[in-house]
């Protein structure tokens, strides 16, 4: 698995939000970790996933947060796609509720971060 799997598109099937990694990503043997984290180096959100040994960082790219914000409004956890393999993001709503509030505002995240994350997710902070 590369060092830094890339979410490069968001859909949705119904309800659901899906994340789509790039192609050559596998996420056999992986599990959801349940934690959402930030780059503000590379302006990512940042999911983990654990392989059994070791976190796996998978990268939220600023042109997938209006998807996830799609997620968080659609009140169903989204899912992660790669070739025959998916996996349910499970408490991805809580942890990017709380990190995007908690970024509102705050430029401890880099400024040019902050205001990105305050454009892209407008709907839900002015909720």
């Amino acid at each position: 698995m590369t060092n830094q799997p890339i979410v490069q598109s968001a859909g949705a099937s119904g309800n659901i939000t899906e994340f789509t990694l790039r192609e050559g990503t596998d996420l056999s043997g992986m599990q959801p970790a349940g934690r959402m984290i930030t780059d503000t180096d590379s302006g990512t959100f940042v999911y983990l996933l654990d392989d059994g040994e070791r976190f796996v960082h998978v990268h939220f790219p600023e042109e997938i947060w209006p998807g996830m914000a799609t997620a968080l409004q659609s009140g169903e956890t989204p899912v992660l796609l790669s070739g025959q393999h998916q996996l349910e993001l499970v408490n991805f709503a809580d942890e990017l509720e709380m990190l995007v509030f908690n970024i509102e505002g705050n430029d401890n995240y880099g400024e040019a971060f902050s205001t990105a994350v305050e454009k892209a997710f407008s709907q839900i902070l002015s909720a």
